[in-house]
Protein backbone atom coordinates (compact mmCIF):
# COMPACT_ATOMS: atom_id res chain seq x y z
CA UNK A 1 0.00 0.00 0.00
CA UNK A 2 1.09 3.52 -0.86
CA UNK A 3 2.80 5.99 1.92
CA UNK A 4 1.42 9.32 2.26
CA UNK A 5 4.81 11.85 2.45
CA UNK A 6 4.00 12.78 5.63
CA UNK A 7 4.20 9.49 7.39
CA UNK A 8 7.81 9.31 5.21
CA UNK A 9 9.32 8.61 8.81
CA UNK A 10 7.77 5.42 8.76
CA UNK A 11 9.75 4.46 5.90
CA UNK A 12 13.18 2.69 7.45
CA UNK A 13 16.19 3.77 6.16
CA UNK A 14 19.57 5.62 6.98
CA UNK A 15 19.69 7.92 10.05
CA UNK A 16 21.79 10.15 7.62
CA UNK A 17 19.36 10.01 5.14
CA UNK A 18 15.29 12.52 5.14
CA UNK A 19 13.35 9.17 4.46
CA UNK A 20 11.35 10.01 0.88
CA UNK A 21 7.87 9.27 0.15
CA UNK A 22 5.67 10.30 -2.98
CA UNK A 23 2.02 10.76 -3.37
CA UNK A 24 0.59 7.76 -4.81
CA UNK A 25 -2.84 7.95 -7.38
CA UNK A 26 -4.22 4.48 -7.77
CA UNK A 27 -6.64 4.50 -10.31
CA UNK A 28 -9.18 1.09 -10.41
CA UNK A 29 -10.04 0.76 -14.02
CA UNK A 30 -11.95 -2.12 -16.21
CA UNK A 31 -11.40 -2.46 -20.01
CA UNK A 32 -15.59 -3.56 -20.05
CA UNK A 33 -16.55 -0.59 -18.13
CA UNK A 34 -17.62 2.99 -19.68
CA UNK A 35 -17.20 4.90 -16.94
CA UNK A 36 -13.78 3.53 -16.58
CA UNK A 37 -13.17 4.67 -20.14
CA UNK A 38 -14.42 7.93 -19.60
CA UNK A 39 -11.64 8.75 -16.51
CA UNK A 40 -8.93 6.99 -18.96
CA UNK A 41 -9.33 9.56 -21.10
CA UNK A 42 -9.48 12.41 -19.27
CA UNK A 43 -6.06 11.15 -17.46
CA UNK A 44 -4.04 9.98 -20.36
CA UNK A 45 -4.91 12.08 -23.00
CA UNK A 46 -3.88 15.57 -23.72
CA UNK A 47 -3.63 18.43 -22.08
CA UNK A 48 -4.19 16.30 -18.35
CA UNK A 49 -1.58 13.88 -19.53
CA UNK A 50 0.98 16.38 -20.42
CA UNK A 51 0.27 17.64 -16.39
CA UNK A 52 0.90 14.88 -14.91
CA UNK A 53 3.83 13.35 -16.51
CA UNK A 54 5.97 17.04 -16.55
CA UNK A 55 4.58 19.25 -13.47
CA UNK A 56 3.83 16.38 -10.92
CA UNK A 57 6.29 13.70 -11.95
CA UNK A 58 8.77 14.55 -9.17
CA UNK A 59 6.22 14.01 -6.12
CA UNK A 60 3.30 11.83 -7.99
CA UNK A 61 3.21 8.25 -9.26
CA UNK A 62 0.08 7.16 -11.31
CA UNK A 63 -0.58 3.56 -11.64
CA UNK A 64 -3.11 2.15 -13.62
CA UNK A 65 -4.78 -0.72 -11.72
CA UNK A 66 -6.67 -3.35 -13.95
CA UNK A 67 -9.83 -4.40 -12.08
CA UNK A 68 -11.58 -7.04 -13.04
CA UNK A 69 -15.45 -7.12 -13.12
CA UNK A 70 -16.63 -11.03 -13.11
CA UNK A 71 -20.40 -10.51 -14.13
CA UNK A 72 -18.68 -9.55 -17.08
CA UNK A 73 -17.19 -12.63 -18.65
CA UNK A 74 -15.27 -10.90 -21.11
CA UNK A 75 -13.46 -8.98 -18.57
CA UNK A 76 -11.17 -11.45 -17.49
CA UNK A 77 -10.67 -11.97 -21.09
CA UNK A 78 -9.68 -8.17 -22.33
CA UNK A 79 -7.56 -8.04 -18.93
CA UNK A 80 -5.50 -11.21 -20.19
CA UNK A 81 -4.75 -9.38 -23.34
CA UNK A 82 -3.82 -6.25 -21.28
CA UNK A 83 -1.19 -8.40 -19.04
CA UNK A 84 0.07 -10.20 -21.80
CA UNK A 85 0.91 -7.06 -23.82
CA UNK A 86 2.61 -6.09 -20.09
CA UNK A 87 4.85 -9.61 -20.18
CA UNK A 88 5.62 -8.79 -23.50
CA UNK A 89 6.23 -5.12 -24.24
CA UNK A 90 5.81 -2.90 -20.89
CA UNK A 91 5.90 0.21 -22.60
CA UNK A 92 3.13 -0.34 -25.03
CA UNK A 93 0.92 -1.27 -22.01
CA UNK A 94 -0.82 2.48 -22.40
CA UNK A 95 -1.28 2.41 -26.14
CA UNK A 96 -2.48 -0.97 -26.02
CA UNK A 97 -5.57 0.66 -22.85
CA UNK A 98 -6.16 3.64 -25.01
CA UNK A 99 -6.71 1.32 -28.40
CA UNK A 100 -8.44 -1.05 -26.11
CA UNK A 101 -11.17 1.34 -24.81
CA UNK A 102 -11.88 3.06 -27.86
CA UNK A 103 -13.20 -0.61 -29.09
CA UNK A 104 -14.54 -1.74 -25.31
CA UNK A 105 -17.80 -2.00 -26.77
CA UNK A 106 -16.74 -4.90 -29.11
CA UNK A 107 -16.10 -6.78 -26.05
CA UNK A 108 -19.51 -6.12 -24.01
CA UNK A 109 -21.48 -8.73 -22.87
CA UNK A 110 -23.68 -8.96 -26.39
CA UNK A 111 -20.75 -8.82 -28.74
CA UNK A 112 -19.01 -12.01 -27.24
CA UNK A 113 -21.49 -14.33 -26.47
CA UNK A 114 -21.52 -16.22 -29.22
CA UNK A 115 -17.87 -17.13 -29.73
CA UNK A 116 -15.30 -18.68 -28.11
CA UNK A 117 -12.68 -17.66 -25.65
CA UNK A 118 -9.93 -18.24 -28.12
CA UNK A 119 -11.68 -16.16 -30.92
CA UNK A 120 -12.12 -13.32 -28.00
CA UNK A 121 -8.18 -13.47 -28.01
CA UNK A 122 -7.81 -13.71 -31.35
CA UNK A 123 -9.43 -9.79 -31.93
CA UNK A 124 -7.48 -8.74 -28.44
CA UNK A 125 -4.00 -10.04 -30.12
CA UNK A 126 -5.32 -7.93 -33.07
CA UNK A 127 -5.61 -4.85 -31.17
CA UNK A 128 -1.63 -5.45 -29.64
CA UNK A 129 -0.75 -5.62 -33.27
CA UNK A 130 -1.99 -2.57 -34.58
CA UNK A 131 -0.04 -0.27 -31.50
CA UNK A 132 3.28 -2.26 -32.37
CA UNK A 133 2.81 -5.75 -29.98
CA UNK A 134 3.49 -8.82 -31.91
CA UNK A 135 -0.10 -10.28 -32.83
CA UNK A 136 1.26 -14.13 -32.23
CA UNK A 137 3.42 -13.61 -29.04
CA UNK A 138 -0.07 -11.63 -27.59
CA UNK A 139 -1.85 -14.82 -28.66
CA UNK A 140 0.33 -17.00 -28.10
CA UNK A 141 0.07 -16.12 -24.22
CA UNK A 142 -3.56 -16.12 -24.22
CA UNK A 143 -4.57 -18.95 -25.91
CA UNK A 144 -5.80 -21.93 -24.26
CA UNK A 145 -5.66 -25.86 -25.67
CA UNK A 146 -8.05 -27.94 -25.86
CA UNK A 147 -5.58 -31.19 -24.51
CA UNK A 148 -5.00 -32.20 -21.29
CA UNK A 149 -1.39 -31.64 -20.56
CA UNK A 150 1.71 -33.87 -19.63
CA UNK A 151 0.94 -34.76 -16.89
CA UNK A 152 -3.01 -35.06 -17.72
CA UNK A 153 -4.09 -32.02 -15.99
CA UNK A 154 -6.79 -30.19 -17.29
CA UNK A 155 -7.63 -26.72 -16.10
CA UNK A 156 -4.52 -25.44 -16.37
CA UNK A 157 -5.07 -21.48 -18.04
CA UNK A 158 -2.82 -19.47 -20.24
CA UNK A 159 0.29 -17.97 -19.75
CA UNK A 160 -0.70 -14.94 -18.09
CA UNK A 161 -3.17 -16.96 -15.30
CA UNK A 162 -0.75 -16.47 -12.22
CA UNK A 163 -0.53 -12.66 -13.14
CA UNK A 164 -4.02 -12.51 -13.18
CA UNK A 165 -4.08 -14.17 -9.61
CA UNK A 166 -1.73 -11.73 -8.19
CA UNK A 167 -3.57 -8.61 -9.61
CA UNK A 168 -7.09 -10.06 -8.20
CA UNK A 169 -4.92 -11.08 -4.64
CA UNK A 170 -3.86 -7.22 -4.55
CA UNK A 171 -6.96 -5.92 -5.44
CA UNK A 172 -8.93 -7.85 -2.47
CA UNK A 173 -6.76 -6.22 -0.45
CA UNK A 174 -7.68 -3.17 -1.03
CA UNK A 175 -11.52 -3.78 -1.22
CA UNK A 176 -12.20 -2.31 -4.52
CA UNK A 177 -15.29 -3.34 -5.77
CA UNK A 178 -16.86 -0.62 -8.20
CA UNK A 179 -15.12 0.97 -11.20
CA UNK A 180 -13.76 3.32 -11.59
CA UNK A 181 -12.27 3.74 -8.62
CA UNK A 182 -9.42 6.18 -7.21
CA UNK A 183 -7.00 5.70 -4.24
CA UNK A 184 -5.07 8.36 -3.29
CA UNK A 185 -1.98 7.63 -0.72
CA UNK A 186 -3.87 4.31 0.34
CA UNK A 187 -7.14 5.77 0.90
CA UNK A 188 -10.06 6.33 -1.70
CA UNK A 189 -10.91 9.47 -2.64
CA UNK A 190 -14.44 9.31 -3.20
CA UNK A 191 -14.81 12.90 -3.97
CA UNK A 192 -13.36 11.78 -7.67
CA UNK A 193 -15.47 11.30 -10.29
CA UNK A 194 -15.27 9.90 -14.01
CA UNK A 195 -17.06 13.07 -15.09
CA UNK A 196 -14.31 15.18 -13.58
CA UNK A 197 -13.53 17.62 -16.25
CA UNK A 198 -9.77 19.03 -17.08
CA UNK A 199 -10.22 21.91 -14.67
CA UNK A 200 -11.39 19.88 -12.02
CA UNK A 201 -8.83 17.56 -11.72
CA UNK A 202 -5.99 20.11 -12.14
CA UNK A 203 -7.71 22.11 -9.26
CA UNK A 204 -7.89 18.84 -7.22
CA UNK A 205 -4.06 18.25 -7.92
CA UNK A 206 -3.53 21.64 -7.15
CA UNK A 207 -4.88 21.39 -3.76
CA UNK A 208 -3.61 17.50 -2.84
CA UNK A 209 -0.02 17.34 -4.38
CA UNK A 210 2.40 19.45 -2.82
Amino acid sequence: MALAPKFAGQKLASSSIQPKAVHTLELYLDYVCPFSAKLFNTVYNEPLRKVFVEKYSSNLVTIFRQQIQPWHPSSTLVHEAGLAVLRLQPAKFYDFSAALFAQQKDFFDEKVVNETRNATYKRLAKIAGSVGVSEDDVYGLLEIGDKAGQDGGLNAGNGVTNDVKVQVKANRLVGVHVTPTVVFDGVVANEISSGWTVEQWEEWLAKNVA
